[in-house]
């Protein structure tokens, strides 16, 4: 073998490893570090985890080393009809997170929003029981997480039902079954994979009332022998809410209850917004007007050091509290697909993640980074 052909195969070798272990190669990324503290995510779309989108997947392949499904897993996509199941997509998310060795959650059991248009009534279109929805809702629980059983880390199993002022929210599931239905979905789920991580997910959490309120419910469901092992504060953030001391509150507050704290759907809307609006609810739609979407063509350098400095505001206070946080998951992957695009008015154009439209890397993640390496 001459000297040029062993310098040839060393070379080509060497190429193959760095093929096989791309972030040895340039700067760490999120998982990389971040990740060493706690699960580090985002949401995924359908787009993502078939390969649709490829750069997405990449993207979330390199940075992630959790996922959560944004839509696919939501009971009117996975049963919109009476004795059916659609489970394609679901299936395709859970063996996506397999084949790449990312921790999966599945989202979510129970929630007044995009639920199956029949599952609170009868044929004739009435309310219906008690005993009905019960029923209804130990089926539904049992079929989708018996389903995942052993695949999924943990399970959202009851998502946005506390108000901002800490009293229950009046969805069905209260309005029928009573307060109660809390107990009864835990237990449903704990019942159908008794391994997995069960969770109570809500937005708004650094408010006092609606923070005391779920600390409560935590309390509660030990006491009545419920496995419940973390809450998920929602931090869809803005620039000027919410108030950081508060939310700071909100995460030894919870911590204190001894269930695991996690940031379940992080982002930083970039855009104005109307008088009325408030918190998370899906429901709220606002008419477009041009004053509400004044980046059209990208943030200017005022609002580029405000993203900045809101996100790295964040993950300072992550950073300081990692012994309490188990997951931080940013809700999406890139700009371009961020539900924030869409609500609470259609049409508008923003800025809410860590990569762009491009799946570019935003500068602000080379800083979160380096907080972390400290």
């Amino acid at each position: 073998m001459t000297m040029n052909h062993r310098f040839f195969l060393f070379v080509a070798a060497a190429a193959m490893l760095a093929a096989c272990h791309p972030t040895e190669q340039g700067p760490p990324t999120l998982k990389d570090v971040v990740g060493k503290h706690f699960l580090i995510g985002a949401a995924i779309n359908t787009d993502q985890q078939s390969g649709r989108d490829s750069i997405g997947a990449e993207v979330v392949l390199k940075n992630f080393n959790q996922v959560s499904p944004e839509n696919c897993m939501k009971q009117e996509v996975v049963a919109p009809k009476k004795g059916e199941y659609h489970w394609d997509d679901a299936d395709q998310y859970v063996q996506f997170a397999e084949d790449h060795q990312l921790k999966a959650i599945g989202h979510c059991l129970v929630w007044h929003a995009q639920a199956a248009p029949w599952f609170f009534t009868d044929d004739q279109g009435k309310q219906v029981s008690r005993d009905t929805l019960i029923q209804r809702m130990h089926t539904y629980i049992s079929d989708v997480v018996g389903r995942y059983k052993g695949r999924l880390i943990g399970w959202d199993v009851i998502n946005e039902a506390f108000e901002d002022d800490g009293s229950m929210r009046h969805t069905p599931y209260l309005d029928i079954i009573g307060p109660d239905y809390f107990e009864l979905a835990f237990k449903f789920a704990h019942e159908a994979d008794p391994e997995a991580e069960l969770y109570y997910n809500d937005y708004s959490m650094a408010k006092p009332e609606k923070r005391a309120a779920v600390c409560q419910l935590v309390r509660d469901l030990k006491a009545k022998g419920c496995r419940i092992d973390g809450v998920g504060m929602q931090s869809h953030n803005g620039t000027d809410y919410p108030d950081l001391p508060e939310y700071e509150k909100t995460i030894d507050s919870l911590a204190a209850t001894g269930v695991k704290v996690m940031i379940t759907e992080l982002d930083l809307n970039m855009l104005p917004n109307p008088e009325s609006f408030g918190g998370a609810e899906v429901s709220q739609n606002f008419e477009y007007q041009e004053k509400m979407n004044p980046y059209k063509n990208g943030l200017d350098e005022e609002a580029e050091k405000l993203f900045e400095e809101r996100y790295l505001a964040f993950f300072d206070i992550y950073s300081r509290h990692r012994e309490q946080i188990s997951r931080v998951t940013l809700w999406g992957v890139g700009d371009g697909t961020s539900w924030l695009n869409g609500w609470p008015i259609p049409g508008r154009t923003n800025y809410p993640l860590l990569f762009d439209r491009n799946y570019d890397t935003k500068p602000v993640v080379s800083k979160i980074i380096q907080l972390f390496e400290k």
